[in-house]
């Protein structure tokens, strides 16, 4: 029985997609078709904010893509040097809260202490924040998407904790969706099964966007 996944795909270096091989032990045979792409944006301003933990109390972080930028940033020599001499070591004096596995895995591998990953959900994390940080004191600094949910900065704001968020991306459609569902569709039977999994903190967004493509397709084609 063929399963169509409109996902991201797990990172490369990761090993097999989870979904991919857990449907496989089912007898599934699944396919997976990335339907959105990230424009990583404003990564000069971004830089320049890094370059000074004096200013701020600590990091927050709710996607992996907000670590991307990061990465991306630190690929230049001049950037990377600064941020292995010195501005890695001060920030790491101060916290860097995150959600999830494998949004930790990526502070971790820029140099950071992960904190809060356990906490599952940006509900879980600003409460975990707020356990820990002072009403007025210095702003954290919040690397993020153009779709990221409120929740976190507005209870943040709410217990009087001072959050300062930059759009490091955005989302846009990948590329290759359509190009990958033609070859898809002139390949497989009719009948078919189709998996939406999100992995972002925009989900209804998502699962809309995944929905109303393949419909759009389908239209399309028929």
């Amino acid at each position: 029985m063929k399963v169509l996944l409109l996902k991201d795909p797990k990172d490369k270096d990761s090993g097999p997609d989870p979904y991919i091989k857990e449907l496989g032990l089912y007898g599934f045979e699944a396919t997976l078709i990335p339907v959105l792409s990230f424009e990583f944006i404003s990564l000069e301003s971004l830089f320049e904010k890094l370059s000074h933990p004096e200013c701020y109390g600590g990091l927050v972080f709710t996607s992996p893509r907000a670590l991307e930028a990061i990465k991306i940033c630190l690929k230049e020599n001049s950037k990377s040097e600064a941020w292995s001499k010195s501005l890695k070591q001060r920030w790491n004096t101060k916290p860097a809260y995150v959600v999830g596995k494998a949004t930790a895995s990526l502070v971790e591998e820029i140099g950071l202490a992960p904190q809060g990953e356990k906490s599952g959900s940006a509900e879980k994390l600003a409460e975990f924040i707020c356990s820990r940080e002072k009403p007025n004191s210095s702003s954290l600094l919040f690397p993020c998407g153009a779709l990221k949910r409120e929740v976190l900065p507005t209870v943040l704001k709410e217990k009087g904790i001072p959050l300062e968020s930059l759009t490091v991306y955005r989302t846009t459609q990948h590329s290759d969706l359509q190009e990958s569902l033609s070859s898809y569709f002139s390949q497989q039977e009719p009948t078919l099964y189709l998996g939406f999994i999100q992995n972002t903190t925009s989900t209804s967004y998502r699962h809309l966007t995944c929905l109303s493509i393949l419909l759009h397709f389908l239209k399309s084609v028929h």
